[in-house]
Formats: structure tokens, sequence, C-alpha cells
């Protein structure tokens, strides 16, 4: 019974960083491209808050960005209030988590003004210049090495610490 135990849980580890791998190379081709983004969309829709709160936050930004190709005044409002909700959700339970904070960083920079949905860039942003060098994770380091290195926020000399 134990073997059966600790299979499940390699084969679902195995799963989850490997559906993680792909939403890191993933997610940002899907701010360019409404097909990438309703395939992810599609993906996550099962993801619920119970879940890994990574998976939480890249719902919640992936659904932002349905906001963008979305057609309809309020069909772009709802995508875009759910996905920050989730957002904002995944950071509240684990605020120390580099990875959806850099997620968030992305959506705030990039929501449009009028949304409102801009108040922790600088929060965020000294939190990713803060812990980058801590996190140990290869590919989450890469993600976020990404994400800044085209990031308007962080300066040319913030950019070199990456």
């Amino acid at each position: 019974m134990r073997l059966v135990i600790a299979l499940f849980l390699m084969v679902s580890t195995f799963c989850f960083s490997q559906e993680l791998k792909e939403l890191r190379v993933d997610y940002p081709k899907a701010n360019l491209d409404e097909a990438v983004t309703n395939i992810l969309h599609k993906k996550l829709s099962a993801i619920s808050k119970e879940d890994n709160k990574i998976l939480v936050a890249f719902r919640g930004a992936i659904t932002t960005l349905k906001a963008k190709f979305a057609k309809g005044l309020k069909d772009k409002k709802n995508y875009f209030k759910e996905g920050a909700l989730l957002l904002e959700y995944a950071v509240e339970q684990e605020s120390n988590n580099i990875e959806i904070r850099c997620l968030r960083l992305g959506v705030q920079e990039n929501a449009p003004r009028i949304v409102g949905y801009k108040k922790n860039i600088q929060e965020d942003k000294q939190f990713l210049l803060e812990h980058y060098k801590s996190t140990s994770n290869k590919e989450v380091r890469n993600f976020v090495r990404g994400y800044v290195l085209l990031s308007d926020v962080f300066t040319d000399a913030e950019k070199q610490l990456f």
C-alpha cells in the first residue's frame, strides 16, 4: 500500500512540475497570441483556489489576458476582475513566492490605467530585486529573468542584476 501511495505522489509531482514547466514557456507567448491565451485558459479552467497557488496565479494572469482579447466591454471587465482576484488571492496565500509576485507585476505593469490595478508595482519590483539571487529553482529564475529583461519597470542597471 505504501508503494502505491509513493508511486501516486511521484506521478502527481512529476505531472505538476511538467505542467508548470509548460506554463513558464507558454505564458510569455500568450500576451501576443489570442490562440495561446485561449488554450492556456482552457487548460487552467479547472484550477481552483484550493489548488497549488502558483497554478492559481497563472490562472489569474491568463484570465486577465483573456480580457485583452475579449470583444465586449462587459467581458473585458469580467475577465480582468476575475483574473486580478485570483492573482491577489495567490499573493495573499504565498506572499514570499517570487514567481507569483512576478506574475502580478507583469499583469499590473501591462494593465490599462483605467482599471486601476497598478498599486503593487514598486513593491513587487523590489521583491524581485531582493529575492532573485536566493531563488534556487533554475526554471523559476529563468522565468523571472525573462520577464525582467522585457519589462519597462526595471532600469538597465537593475536588469544587469538578473
